[in-house]
């Protein structure tokens, strides 16, 4: 008993010194974006782990009903809901559409009780860091503590003496599918399936399973399983088959099948005990999920793994230092790159299996197999930010991508645990592409990647990525006839998209690829009305939309113009024509105002991706560029704090935490596929980028600043002693920098 004492006060010495010693992740606070719709929850993962544990507080009679708030659907836990019926073990972050949240797991006490509005509990004592989380269930008073590692979430009840339960509800979740199995295996294990996979309550017929294995430290003293309304007792042996064997799982099993169903262990304790629960989970079969859980936590206790993960997660956000700021400034962007850290996130198993897409056959990679590509809104900066800090990991996204396209033979739209969800506009993936090749990032096919970009681009007949491409092709545009939504905004895409392809096509010496995919990307200039300085959609006979009003489209009401938006929030979106567009408007005073006036007249919304890079146009206009620092620096100012509403609404699987710590730092990739960053306002006195060796050689790219609450302009930027002649730098002059001075002075 003493060595085990002295075992865990060393082991807590351990993790309390690691905590004093880490000057990095003590910053981010993951109760950011739990509330104001930012959709992120403060449960623990693992770097772009396939599990996270979750507090699951949006289902309960104690809570708002989902159908009187639209946030309740897309997340698992709203920080201003206070009732928990349990703890989702497969998470999305931020994302607008609901899915997953399932395979619940809640530690209560006395008699057993499996109707979640009934054993749900309030709770107190909350706390969440970098790969912990814990609170105290107030009905129960049993403490939970919670991390995880890649492929498992690994928990901790304190509970009380007397009878104890711990339940795992495969009846809960976020959407509408149907259908689970859970088994018994033996007093310590329970192994089951879940069906998932209704991403915005599409595509139910779609379903697919997660499978998991759950292990306790101690065995139970009764177990069971329950079938609302009925519930299963008895001690019975069950032969099942797997990959064809049959064969017995000791005199322990129960087994059922349904929708509403669950498994429960129940313990009697003489006085205060602590039981450790791993969940395994897999999306290719139950043995793999109890392969995850052995591989990964093998015999480690929980203080262990904890150590593991804030280890693992110290190492990645140390990849980007800063120095000065307020330790506001500080807590925003560690957090911000923190969420940018969590997708896309990992699919394939510890042995490398994973799901084929449709077919769902099992497959194997030797790299990660990443999921969750919503693309749609991480092609304008999520992806450019990996590159430069961990191209590594965005390599093997790249080659995932790749093996989509092998898989289904399409590039990915939006992309969920190999499925495609087909969710908004655009043929996105070819930009994250070409965006990664042009900056040297090359270790991936780029000539089948070429190939897959071009078919996208120009197959007439049965082209899931491209609904109207034969408008574009002929007319240049998609019309109100084309699509009953989105006309002008998909048009947009799919030019930000034949951008991509035109600049891989001249890098990779294509001519003729090059000029045809040039002139495709500013067809956009055929929905250009000078009548309102704006675009407006065009019906199909060529005649403009009439009546039109520009504002229709703002707050994501459905109009047949744009998605997600209005003309003011998409007119200025494609960055790579600014030059086409300022000339179109009538020269560079009537862009800048018309700009200006998105800001002025309320327009700008930031927590949409159409218009997220619009602050950083000013820097095209000589003379004008201190728009876009003032710009900078109030948005941070105005829609980003270290608090749970302290994101500007969803974060996009990490895209609104990229445009932070982007703009943060001072630079921002300010035209998608082509290698070159505007330059801003920094938020430090000193940013330290550790770039990676095998990419970009073992050195450090240091920005520096002498920012201050009076010090907001640039003045002058030198580039290793040489002063820049504007406010853009090339990614090639950015990675071989050492040092980045900001000089900036107190006027404009």
């Amino acid at each position: 008993m003493k060595k085990k004492l002295l075992l865990g006060s060393l082991l807590f010495v351990s993790i309390a010194m690691f905590s004093q010693n880490n000057e990095v992740t003590k910053h981010v606070n993951p109760f950011i974006g739990t509330s104001n719709y930012g959709t992120t929850n403060p449960g623990p993962i693992a770097v772009r782990g396939m599990v996270s544990v979750s507090p699951f507080n949006v289902a309960g009679k104690e809570n708002l009903p989902m159908e009187k708030d639209s946030r309740w659907f897309s997340t698992p836990y709203v920080k201003e809901n206070k009732f928990l019926t349990g703890f989702s073990h497969v998470n999305i972050s931020g994302v607008g559409c609901p899915d997953l949240g399932v395979i619940l797991a809640m530690p209560t006490t006395g008699k057993l009780n499996v109707d979640y509005e009934e054993y749900g509990s309030t709770y107190s004592d909350e706390v969440a860091t970098v790969g912990y989380y814990s609170n105290t269930l107030d009905k129960y008073n049993v403490k939970v503590e919670a991390t995880a590692s890649t492929r498992v979430g690994v928990s901790k009840y304190t509970f009380p003496k007397g009878d104890a339960n711990i339940l795992i509800n495969l009846g809960l979740g976020l959407t509408n599918e149907q259908g689970a199995q859970v088994k018994v295996v033996s007093p310590t294990e329970i192994e089951g399936i879940r069906s998932v996979g209704s991403f915005c309550y599409y595509k139910a017929e779609e379903a697919y399973p997660v499978y998991f294995v759950a292990r306790f430290s101690k065995p139970a003293k009764n177990f069971g399983v329950w079938k609302k309304p009925a519930k299963y007792s008895g001690v019975e042996a069950q032969w099942m088959e797997y990959n064809g064997k049959a064969r017995i799982k000791e005199n322990y099993t129960k087994e059922v099948v349904g929708d509403s169903i669950g498994a429960y262990m129940n313990y009697y304790f003489e006085e205060p005990t602590t039981v450790e629960m791993k969940i395994g989970v897999s999306y290719v079969s139950i043995e793999n999920a109890r392969n995850n859980l052995e591989k990964e936590t093998s015999d480690k206790t929980f203080d262990q793994l904890l150590i593991d993960a804030k280890k693992e997660w110290n190492e990645n956000l140390s990849k980007v230092e800063v120095k000065g700021g307020t330790e506001e400034d500080k807590s925003i962007f560690y957090t911000a790159l923190y969420h940018t850290l969590i997708h896309p996130s990992t699919l394939s198993d510890y042995n490398g299996d994973y799901p084929k897409m449709k077919t769902r056959e099992t497959l194997n990679t030797k790299g990660t197999r990443y999921t969750v590509f919503s693309l749609w809104d991480t092609y304008r900066n999520l992806h450019q930010l990996m590159t430069l800090v961990y191209p590594e990991q965005q390599v093997d996204m790249v080659n995932s991508i790749l093996q989509v396209y092998d898989e289904s033979g399409w590039l990915p739209k939006w992309e969920l645990n190999a499925t495609e969800t087909t969710t908004m506009v655009g043929d996105p993936a070819g930009i994250v592409i070409a965006d990664t090749y042009l900056k040297g990032i090359t270790k991936f096919d780029v000539n089948k990647a070429y190939q897959a970009m071009k078919k996208s681009a120009d197959q007439l007949e049965n082209n899931p990525l491209r609904p109207g491409i034969k408008d574009y092709i002929t007319k240049g545009y998609l019309t109100t006839k084309t699509t009953n939504s989105g006309s002008v905004s998909t048009t947009q895409e799919y030019n930000m998209t034949d951008f991509a392809i035109a600049q891989l096509a001249k890098e990779l010496d294509e001519r003729d690829d090059y000029k045809r995919f040039s002139k495709r990307s500013i067809s956009y200039r055929a929905l250009f009305d000078d009548t309102y300085n704006l675009l407006r959609p065009r019906n199909d006979d060529s005649s403009w939309l009439t009546p039109y009003n520009p504002l229709k489209g703002a707050n994501f009401e459905k109009n047949l113009g744009f998605i997600e938006g209005n003309a003011w929030q998409y007119t200025f979106m494609l960055s790579h024509d600014v030059e086409g567009l300022l000339k179109m408007m009538g020269g560079e005073t009537v862009f800048v105002d018309q700009l200006q006036k998105v800001f002025d007249d309320d327009h700008y919304d930031m927590a949409n991706e159409p218009d997220i890079v619009y602050p950083y146009l000013f820097n095209f206009v000589q003379g004008e560029e201190w728009r876009t620092q003032e710009h900078v620096t109030s948005l941070l100012d105005t829609y980003y704090k270290n608090a749970p509403d302290g994101l500007p609404g969803n974060d996009d699987t990490g895209t609104m935490s990229a445009w932070a710590v982007f703009s943060m730092m001072g630079i921002y990739p300010v035209v998608p596929a082509k290698p070159i960053y505007a330059i801003t306002t920094p938020r430090f006195d000193e940013v330290k980028i550790h770039l990676n060796n095998d990419f970009y050689g073992n050195k450090e790219l240091i920005i520096k600043s002498n920012q201050s609450d009076a010090n907001k302009y640039i003045d002058v930027i030198e580039v290793d002693g040489k002063s820049l002649k504007n406010n853009f730098i090339t990614h090639k002059d950015l990675i071989n920098a050492s040092e980045i001075d900001i000089k900036l002075k107190e006027h404009k």
